[in-house]
């Protein structure tokens, strides 16, 4: 199921199925060398909350794209599924289309490359969206964070992370949070508009434990300097209660 947009929070921009050109040279690694290199991409949304890229054919090296025979149908024309050749063996990659407005290009699995590129910077993730914003702003509200009548956190000064189509994340101080709560987890997640995950904590109550519920970005970046070191929980999963009104708890769940 597609996540919803939480309730007072802005949609998506655009529906599925929306094309529109990529302005910025796009390449990708595999095995250490690059492989796609093109200023000719699309961005392609099969749903609304985030594009991947469409890549000419000829922006593929050659040497490691191996097309299938066989041709089926999608929402823009007839597709064949495609395969990179690496040297640990072939990894399944995507489709071409052979037909319709996206004919002679070729959408790529972010996972089938080793690394992304928008001009020199990489990627993680998915391709950034050109409709979705990100701010990252100081605030005098009270939060706290409570789970099972437990208080996880308490601040009056934390950076609140507006991003389209998500809840409003409060990234709080280390100080402000209950550390005797939080236990380190391995988890690592990526985001094309923040970065890489330091570190994940799961979080204990006298109920149970609660896996991977907050998390932190050491080295966020640049455009959301403002969040490095502190630390943000899923609202989905917590009570948030702000200047005294609790919210109600979003549905989607994504960091």
């Amino acid at each position: 199921m597609e996540p919803l947009a939480p309730t007072g929070v802005p949609g998506p921009a655009v529906p599925a199925g929306h094309v529109e050109p990529c302005p910025r040279r796009v390449r990708a690694r595999l095995d250490g060398r690059v492989v796609v290199d093109t200023t000719d991409a699309r961005y392609l949304w099969e749903h609304p909350w985030y594009p991947r890229w469409t890549i000419p054919v000829s922006d593929v090296d050659p040497a490691v794209l191996v097309e299938d025979t066989t041709t089926r149908t999608d929402a823009h024309g007839s597709v064949r599924d495609v395969v990179l050749r690496g040297a640990a063996g072939d990894r399944l990659a995507g489709h071409r289309w052979v037909d319709g407005p996206l004919a002679g290009t070729v959408a790529l699995r972010w996972d089938a490359l080793d690394a992304w590129f928008e001009e020199d910077e990489q990627v993680r993730g998915h391709p950034r969206s050109p409709y979705v914003r990100v701010d990252a702003l100081r605030s005098r509200r009270h939060v706290r964070v409570e789970l099972d009548g437990v208080v996880l956190a308490e601040s009056d000064a934390p950076v609140l992370l507006f991003e389209t189509g998500l809840p409003t994340r409060a990234y709080l101080d280390p100080t402000a949070v209950d550390a005797s709560r939080l236990e380190p987890s391995d988890t690592v997640t990526a985001c094309p508009y923040k970065g890489v995950t330091s570190r994940y904590w799961s979080v204990r109550t006298p109920v149970g434990r609660y896996e991977d519920l907050a998390w932190c970005y050491d080295h966020p970046a640049p455009a959301v300097a403002r969040i490095a070191g502190l630390v943000a929980f899923y609202d989905e999963r917590v009570d948030v209660v702000v200047d005294g009104v609790t919210r109600p708890r979003p549905r989607t769940h994504l960091a």
